[in-house]
């Protein structure tokens, strides 16, 4: 029963001492919840489950899995190891709950909005105590409102929902290249938000004197930061940004100017400021491949 149900590959339990086991098991697609009550004679299993991703916890009793250096025991939910581990246990009531890893690999790939995602647990316990305390109700839920009612469970939709729930609880308790993805993709947007700010702020001060410190405090950034999220995102620096942005305005003051009238490149170009005509010169024919003169006469 052991090995069926937890993958058990070896047992030694004490010799010539009392040993009794109670099991409960409730299944649905993908998912199952296990009740065990060992009693009597201390035992340890040799443990192999590569295909299921199983949470615990300990009602009662003692029980220590070891991966390596790592122990974990108590009452608070804990995951076992992906690799094959040892289990020592005495008087026991746990609880578990066991998830197929393809199915939580895919839903995680959803969550994540890509293709394909290969799941990989980097800690045992949970990620704080509030993700444990949800954690736990989460596999109470799925005890009590889901598995205990059979009239929900009749219904593909509620069974495919009753695991959605109890795998998203599970990726979002522990440590995992989950967690990791999706915490570098909240970065990346914050970060784009961020350079989104310091752009439209630029275009509406585009007249104003402003350098890079407010550029940086318009984007809720720090000054190194947005640096380093333009030239990631727009392969250039905050400040070469603007420049190019006032160029454009000259640019387009230029084509609407009359020379006739008294309009100069000059006077254009200080009003966008550019004070030193050399530079000036040298950024705008870079740019458009023409003098600013040429500009101002077409």
């Amino acid at each position: 029963m052991l090995e069926r149900v937890y993958a058990v590959k070896k047992i030694r339990v004490a010799p010539d001492a009392p040993f009794s086991i109670a099991q409960e098991v409730r299944s649905i697609e993908k998912v199952g919840l296990e009740r065990a009550r060992i009693t009597g004679a201390p035992a340890g299993a040799l443990v192999e489950a590569p295909d299921t991703v199983r949470v615990g916890r300990v009602l009662g009793g003692r029980l220590a899995v070891t991966e390596a250096a790592c122990t974990t025991r108590g009452a608070v939910p804990f995951l076992f190891p992906a690799r094959p581990y040892t289990a020592r246990w005495g008087d026991l009531d746990l609880l578990t709950a066991s998830l197929e890893v393809t199915a939580l690999e895919a839903h995680a790939a959803g969550l994540l909005g890509v293709e394909r995602f290969r799941l990989r647990f980097t800690g045992t316990r949970p990620v704080s105590p509030a993700m444990a305390r949800y954690l736990a109700t989460a596999v109470s839920t799925f005890a009590r409102d889901h598995l205990g009612n059979e009239g929900a469970m009749a219904s593909p939709l509620v069974r495919e929902e009753a695991f959605r729930c109890l795998a998203t609880a599970v990726l979002h308790a522990f440590p995992s290249t989950f967690l990791d993805r999706q915490s570098d993709a909240l970065t990346q947007a914050t970060v784009s938000d961020g350079v989104s700010r310091a752009v439209a702020f630029m275009e509406e001060d585009l007249a104003a004197d402003i350098g890079l410190a407010q550029i940086a405090e318009a984007a809720r950034m720090s000054p190194r930061g947005l640096q380093a999220a333009f030239r990631r995102e727009l392969g250039t620096t905050p400040t070469a940004h603007l420049r190019g942005l006032r160029l454009e305005a000259v640019r387009t003051e230029l084509l609407a100017a009359d020379p006739a009238a008294g309009d100069s490149v000059e006077a254009v170009a200080a009003r966008w400021g550019f004070v030193h005509r050399g530079r000036f010169a040298a950024a705008y024919r870079d740019r458009y491949r023409e003098n600013p003169a040429a500009t101002l006469r077409a």
